[in-house]
């Protein structure tokens, strides 16, 4: 049990790394075109950066999921007895999982077919683009609900069976808050959310390892 929870502990500050890896490759390095741009120059931009784009796609999203499954069995293992809450939280965090890495095999799928697509038709292309784009964004992009419900449902089990400290607790009730309100069409919660999550994983992380330490 030492063993996962120190793993588990790990595994959080990965997922605050991955976040970050995230913001500075999207924010930084790969400049999306405006979607108002000629189609040729989309393809072109996707062309020249399929692979940086699918190594990106891999480790945010099915990087981020497998390092997340190890994080969910272990708050699972050490929580379990303490509150149903925290049993109903495992629910949701498998399932987030398996959303994550689904995200990820579908962008890079979607990615592949539209740039052998625009070399005999862009804008068919662009349309297959868009779709691709639509559901990146509902499964895994730019709706967080899932992953939400998992961080507010271990966070309220933490304040009844006091496993994390209280400020954990309430800070993940906030965390959590700012995932559900993605419902609305607006990105400012999405960012929000990832924001507040990196702060998130790696308090957990060290409250995770501290814990472990101490036993």
């Amino acid at each position: 049990m030492n063993k996962l929870q120190k793993l588990g502990g790990a595994a959080a500050i990965t997922e605050a790394a991955i976040y970050v890896f995230a913001f500075i490759i999207f924010g930084a390095v790969i400049n999306n075109p405006a979607a108002e741009v000629d189609p040729s120059e989309i393809l072109v931009h996707l062309t020249n950066n399929q692979l940086l784009i699918t190594i990106t796609n891999l480790i945010i999203y099915v990087l981020f999921g497998i390092v997340l499954s190890v994080l969910v069995l272990a708050i699972y293992e050490s929580t379990k007895a303490q509150h149903i809450t925290s049993r109903l939280a495992a629910v949701f965090g498998f399932i987030w999982v398996t959303i994550i890495i689904a995200t990820g095999m579908t962008a890079n799928i979607g990615l592949s077919t539209v740039i052998t697509t625009g070399a005999e038709n862009p804008d068919q292309a662009m349309t297959l683009w868009k779709m691709v784009n639509v559901m990146v964004e509902a499964l895994g992009g730019g709706n967080e609900i899932v992953g939400a419900l998992w961080v507010m449902l271990l966070s309220i089990a933490g304040l009844k069976s006091n496993f994390w400290s209280k400020a954990l607790s309430y800070f993940g009730i906030l965390v959590g808050a700012f995932g559900l309100c993605t419902i609305f069409p607006t990105d400012t919660f999405a960012m929000l959310f990832g924001v507040t999550q990196i702060v998130w994983f790696m308090w957990v992380g060290i409250a995770m390892i501290r814990s472990n330490d101490n036993r």
